[in-house]
């Protein structure tokens, strides 16, 4: 049994990282949950690119899936193969970080890349969104999710996002200092952050040779401490496939 252990939530619901970057849910999203369903019954390996403490990665091995599960932070891997038990065996890891993480063009047949790449350049969001198409296999599918900037510290982002976004900007989102939304208090270590919604994650994967099934708004769930956003924009999503 590894020493390394995930964090308590700081927020119902959300799990701190252990090198702080951000959070995890605890809760599966309905992206994540249509990537679990996909992978059931996929025949090759699928990827959960920043897997975390392995939300996805589990429900998706306990569905028989066959999992490589990759993430910046080794001990988060440690503790995914600690709870994999029986599943193991059909469980690879791999430490990696965007954009530099390279695999065979068509290793997988689906990979999950959730809440990973805003905490990258626009240009380095395309890199990796270019990479994923070239490591599917013809049919796999993407299931892309990322912050957006309606929801948690980055509401006060909103307006200058929108105004960038009308002025034609590819990248409104960019926060190039999140310290100055993070309270004092946060867990969170400040550094840059690039929040989207649908239309951007769209883009970016149609021009990476994508077909996009489905683009959509993720709201977080609720508990009796966290009640819903009015939103319902949290997350933003994107489902797509390779010809």
């Amino acid at each position: 049994m590894t020493a390394a252990r995930a964090q308590r939530p700081a927020t119902p619901g959300l799990v701190p990282t252990l090198n702080n970057t951000g959070f995890m849910s605890e809760h599966i999203d309905a992206c994540s949950q249509a990537f679990v369903d996909f992978a059931a019954n996929c025949s090759g390996e699928v990827l959960d690119m920043g897997c975390a403490y392995g939300v996805a990665t589990l429900q998706a091995l306990a569905k028989g899936a066959r999992v490589m599960a990759c993430d910046i932070e080794p001990r988060h891997l440690d503790i995914v193969q600690d709870k994999a038990g029986e599943c193991r065996n059909r469980l690879r890891t791999q430490q990696a970080a965007l954009p530099n993480s390279d695999f065979a063009a068509g290793s997988f047949d689906a990979i999950l890349c959730s809440r990973v790449v805003h905490f990258l350049r626009g240009p380095d969001i395309e890199t990796s969104v270019r990479k994923f198409h070239d490591w599917l296999r013809p049919g796999g599918k993407l299931f892309l999710i990322t912050d957006t900037p309606y929801s948690g510290y980055w509401k006060a982002h909103a307006p200058i996002y929108e105004e960038k976004k009308r002025a034609g900007d590819p990248w409104p989102g960019l926060i190039g200092d999140t310290s100055v939304y993070l309270p004092g208090a946060s867990t969170r270590s400040a550094g840059l952050l690039n929040p989207c919604d649908p239309d951007i994650l769209s883009r970016v994967c149609r021009e990476s040779g994508f077909t996009v099934d489905d683009a959509f708004f993720v709201g977080r769930r609720s508990t009796a401490a966290d009640p819903p956003r009015p939103s319902g924009a949290d997350h933003a999503a994107v489902i797509a496939h390779k010809e």
